[in-house]
């Protein structure tokens, strides 16, 4: 029979890589929590129609990757409907925010999540159908303050807490303004006119958008299209004094928090829902991420809300690649490597079995990290897994039980000494 193996663009997580994940979001999570967010898990499919109207019909995920599917009714009285792995959370947020009435406490909502999305895209090295995203939300009335640069410059601060934390190294901040909905049909309107006469020397994507979404053209990577993009209208250039102003203060707390950005004109990332600031996290070349180096990105969306029926809830949001992320953290440093286990039991004989399991379950209830041999191991096999294993090595012979004395190995220190049972646990953790 051939070999089931995993679906293309998915993959398996494996120790001991997945310690390495469990630290990133360990670390996540403590960030959030210092700035006031609370987790929201939603569901993973969701109608299509809130992909539709919120991400965006012509968008590359709407119109190319999306998961979908007729979810047929297993009655006469079940109606079907079409349902979609999420591409992205986002709107998933925003719509639970709706539907369970939280704006009804007029606080502002400050919401983070963990997990995975689906998009089916070509699968290149960090990028898989299956992916997992970190990422969060802060939105709510206007009066709880959702709408304030101070918001977007807290978030941004907070990212850039967040990658030091995890010892991302050279990370760099792309800011810009993509305006407001009063902005953007002035700017469309110029994109329309300065793309008419030369979009037919474009990649056959970029004649489509330039027909249905000119802002996506900015946002594409075509080495062949670079020329031409870069002589198309700047939108800072068609911002109203209010979302001038606007990404001025944002600029200005990042200033006073010495949080460094460069401001990046062509920057109006993928989605339709993104108004006024939007932002790209990336790293040098050589951090695992070849040509494309994005490491996260996001931005504010002050009309979504209203875009799935509900009521006005300006935010802003961002969303972390984390498989991207493990990549960087892999090829920057080699400390990121889970670290062994603080020890490992090597009873010497079967019937020494039984004690070296009671011995492990005292060692772990006093937060020690412990791997249990086996007595029938030959004790060379027991020193080698050891080795690999843990930091240090307990021998549990007929000598060590009978007087209560443990032989202890220290690899790194190549010592070998004789420790008390009943100070075992404290003399490990030293």
């Amino acid at each position: 029979m051939a070999i089931l193996k995993a679906v293309r663009g998915t993959r398996d997580l494996l120790p001991p890589e997945t310690a390495l994940w469990n630290r990133v979001e360990a670390t996540a999570r403590a960030v959030f929590a210092r700035y006031g967010f609370g987790e929201i898990r939603t569901p993973i499919f969701e109608a299509t129609e809130l992909f539709a109207r919120g991400v965006g019909e012509e968008t590359d995920i709407v119109s190319k990757e999306m998961y979908t599917w007729e979810d047929r009714g297993r009655a006469d009285s079940d109606r079907g409907q079409s349902l979609t792995l999420r591409p992205e959370n986002t709107a998933g947020v925003v719509r639970a925010y709706i539907e369970h009435k939280m704006a009804d406490t007029g606080m502002l909502q400050k919401l983070f999540y963990i997990g995975p999305q689906f998009r089916r895209e070509r699968p290149q090295r960090g990028r898989y159908r299956q992916f997992w995203q970190i990422g969060a939300e802060v939105l709510g009335p206007a009066w709880s303050g959702s709408d304030s640069a101070l918001r977007d410059a807290e978030v941004l601060e907070m990212l850039a807490t967040l990658l030091d934390e995890l010892g991302i190294k050279g990370w760099r901040l792309a800011l810009n303004s993509v305006g407001s909905s009063k902005d953007r049909p002035r700017y469309v309107a110029a994109l329309r006119e300065a793309l008419a006469p030369v979009k037919h020397l474009m990649c056959e994507d970029n004649q489509r958008r330039a027909e249905t979404n000119p802002l996506r053209v900015l946002d594409s990577k075509d080495p062949n299209d670079q020329e031409i993009i870069n002589g198309l209208p700047k939108i800072a250039d068609y911002l109203d004094d209010a979302s001038r102003e606007h990404f001025e203060q944002v600029k200005a707390a990042l200033d006073a928090c010495g949080v460094a950005y460069t401001v990046e004109p062509r920057l109006v990332r993928g989605l339709d829902y993104y108004t006024r600031t939007t932002f790209e996290f990336t790293v040098p070349d050589g951090s695992g991420l070849g040509t494309q180096n994005a490491l996260l990105g996001g931005g504010r969306y002050d009309g979504l809300s209203e875009m799935l029926g509900g009521p006005k809830a300006p935010g802003i949001g961002f969303a972390i690649g984390e498989d991207r992320l493990i990549l960087t953290l892999q090829a920057q440093a080699e400390e990121a490597a889970v670290q062994k286990m603080d020890i490992f039991i090597a009873p010497m004989g079967v019937e020494r079995n039984a004690e070296a399991l009671r011995l492990a379950q005292e060692l772990r209830r006093a937060g020690l990290s412990v791997e249990v041999g086996d007595g029938a191991f030959r004790l060379k096999k027991s020193f080698e897994a050891a080795d690999k294993l843990a930091r240090r090595m307990v021998i549990l012979g007929e000598d060590e039980l009978a007087s209560g004395i443990l032989t202890v190995k220290d690899f790194a220190a190549g010592e070998q000494t004789k420790v008390p049972r009943s100070e075992l646990a404290e003399a490990l953790r030293r």
